[in-house]
């Protein structure tokens, strides 16, 4: 697999950070949480003056064998048929997107559908969809490794255009199934208490993806105990997704992390680089049961609760102005001196 060079933020700056933002013209602490945020993006981008130019959000799209075994209410047909709406502006990542100025890229990483017919979805397909884990690997190594590289490309192609902040969607039915895998796997909290509705299953949906689940984790763990979790159960999305939040980090960008499928991927991340974990702003929890377990784990604490549950990155799209207001802070309030007000606390 590549190899990323992620260094932990340097805190070096932490007592100038904490000068500028004490001495703002306002009681200290007051702002909350905006403070701690500043205080982060100072220090991934290792200036007292930070900056959100070209933001960037990469909406990738892959379809999952583990969908045959009917763990999703929707039908794998959605996964290509928002891809093609997205193309017409008609998405809730589109809406955000154009409210907050991100630039969009729309990017085909294993969709079980041709779509070379639509220019503004990026062909990156490694495959027709996963195979299914039920019984098998998802993926093979080479297309693990094929997915993270392209995330990372990704990244490079955002970088270029003078991108300092990232925001990661996916759209992929059946991609909490994967998920809820990986959250059991790694933290080791009971398999049940990872699976959710998802789309919006009933009770017994969710019994019977349960059921799939449970077989699918004692076929791994009795026949492929060596094989990467992260390959033998992710999504072509979720992997690019995990290759693209790997390389914002080795150069030092925001990452704005999404809903479940997101947080899961920055959960994966960072068991191959802890580190990672300093460039990343949770944005919000959502409704899927994991999710709170899931952040819980990670000891982060999102800034948003709406009851989101639609993915492709929207609930990170809605939190952006709060970060925007956290690095306005910082940089256009007035300090006690300038301002000749004497010092209230």
């Amino acid at each position: 697999m590549k190899h990323f060079n992620i260094q932990p933020v340097n805190k070096a700056l932490c007592p100038a950070i904490a000068d500028k933002i004490d001495n703002l013209n306002k009681p200290k602490g007051s702002l909350g949480r905006l403070e701690s945020l500043a205080m982060q993006i100072c220090l991934i981008q290792q200036t007292l003056t930070p900056s959100l130019t070209h933001p960037c959000h990469l909406l990738l799209g892959g379809d999952h064998g583990i969908e045959r075994e009917g763990v999703s209410v929707s039908p794998r047909e959605v996964t290509w048929q928002q891809m093609i709406n997205f193309t017409r502006g008609g998405g809730g990542v589109n809406m955000f997107c154009r409210q907050h100025g991100f630039d969009l890229t729309i990017v085909d990483v294993g969709v079980d559908y041709d779509l070379t017919p639509y220019p503004a979805i990026l062909d990156r397909k490694i495959a027709q969809g996963t195979q299914n884990f039920l019984d098998r690997p998802a993926m093979t190594e080479s297309e693990f490794d094929r997915a993270i590289q392209i995330g990372s490309d990704l990244v490079d192609d955002c970088l270029q255009k003078g991108c300092r902040i990232l925001s990661i969607g996916e759209m992929g039915i059946a991609n909490t199934s994967p998920s809820s895998i990986w959250l059991h796997l790694y933290s080791g909290i009971p398999l049940e208490q990872c699976i959710g509705a998802g789309a919006g299953l009933d009770s017994e949906g969710i019994r019977h993806k349960y059921e799939v689940l449970s077989m699918a984790v004692a076929n791994y763990q009795a026949n492929y105990p060596h094989y990467s979790p992260l390959a033998y159960f992710g999504g072509f999305e979720m992997v690019a997704a995990i290759g693209a939040m790997c390389r914002a980090a080795e150069q030092h960008l925001i990452i704005l992390i999404d809903g479940f499928i997101m947080t899961a991927c920055a959960l994966a991340a960072c068991q191959l680089y802890p580190q990672v974990k300093d460039y990343m702003i949770f944005t919000h929890c959502g409704d899927e049961s994991g999710h709170r377990l899931m952040l819980q784990f990670l000891h982060a604490e999102p800034l948003l609760q709406l009851g989101l549950r639609l993915g492709e990155g929207t609930g990170a799209l809605c939190a952006f102005p709060i970060i925007d207001s956290a690095v306005r802070m910082v940089n256009e309030m007035n300090n006690f001196e300038n301002a000749n007000i004497t010092k209230y606390f």
